[in-house]
């Protein structure tokens, strides 16, 4: 397989990656491009290697810079902005956790943490509102638990030990 081609492959599977975890798949294909491309692509660069319009390249690129893989290079009497992707996987994979946990974890949480207690209404059982307590108990157990990892993973540099197995795992093959 030639370069062109595998790259337009590894390009199509981000994006459908992408689409899977929830983030629009020209999003996911914009950041595939610029992972593997050598340096900085400005937004022309972008649209004819995507093939899409100037609009959505841009508003992809900001929301890449959004969530910190993407950052923007300016180049003395250049005109034009040019963009570039954090190329430390682990990296990318722990501004990806932080963001979704600011966009999906925390939110549902506060509302599980609203809805906790709550009484029985004239229309309802004692029986219903305590098989709804328990299940949104149990939600909220899962959830801190889930926030529990992600905030462990997410500070992962902060402590020697996971750091250094993680450095561990970037030197092997």
């Amino acid at each position: 397989m030639q370069l062109d081609e595998a790259k337009r492959k590894f390009i199509e599977g981000w994006g459908t990656l992408g689409s899977a975890w929830g983030v629009s798949r020209t999003m996911a294909q914009v950041h595939a491009l610029l992972l593997v491309s050598v340096g900085a692509l400005s937004t022309e660069d972008i649209m004819e290697q995507l093939q899409i319009s100037r609009g959505n390249a841009n508003m992809n690129v900001r929301a890449l810079m959004d969530w910190g893989l993407v950052r923007k290079e300016l180049r003395p009497g250049e005109r034009r902005e040019f963009f570039f992707a954090e190329k430390d996987i682990y990296r990318v994979a722990t501004l990806i956790l932080k963001e979704r946990r600011k966009r999906e974890l925390e939110p549902i949480m506060r509302v599980l943490g609203e809805i906790s207690q709550v009484e029985p209404s004239p229309t309802a059982s004692p029986d219903e509102a305590a098989a709804f307590t328990h299940m949104i108990g149990n939600i909220q157990s899962f959830a801190n638990l889930a926030d529990s990892a992600a905030s462990t993973l997410i500070k992962a540099d902060e402590n020697w030990f996971v750091s250094t197995f993680m450095k561990l795992m970037r030197s092997s093959p």
